[in-house]
């Protein structure tokens, strides 16, 4: 169901430093997200499910360390066009549901690609 994204970090070591990017990858670890170089090539990137990134996102904004800028900007914004990875399943079969009443299971399931018993429970609580 939740798959990871990739959120590219060009010339990382450049803006923020080797010994930030060595604290970054340890605290992006601590939230299942890897930090890492792409091949042989100056450019960086994040990978992880969309959910963990935000974390690791926070946990960087709350170090208050100006050279995480750069990598918090960077990845606020790719983010933002993985929204719909950030909301989690039941509420977004919710949202679904309530957005257009007259959803099949078998739409919900196809577009959330959840289970056919997770959409029968959040069909039951949005009727109640």
């Amino acid at each position: 169901m939740t798959e990871d994204i990739t959120i590219p970090l060009p010339s990382l070591i450049h803006r923020i430093g080797g010994e930030k990017a060595k604290q970054a990858k340890i605290i992006a670890l601590q939230y299942d997200c890897e930090l890492k170089r792409v091949r042989r090539s100056r450019n960086w990137g994040v990978i992880g499910e969309a959910v963990n990134i935000q974390s690791f996102t926070e946990q960087l904004k709350a170090q208050s360390d100006d050279n995480f800028r750069y990598l918090i900007q960077k990845i606020e914004t790719a983010l933002l066009g993985h929204a719909d990875k950030l909301e989690p399943l039941d509420e977004k079969l919710v949202r679904l549901i309530k957005q257009t009443p007259g959803i099949t299971l078998g739409e919900l399931i196809q577009l959330t690609q959840c289970t056919l018993t997770e959409a029968r429970v959040a069909r039951f609580n949005v009727d109640f």
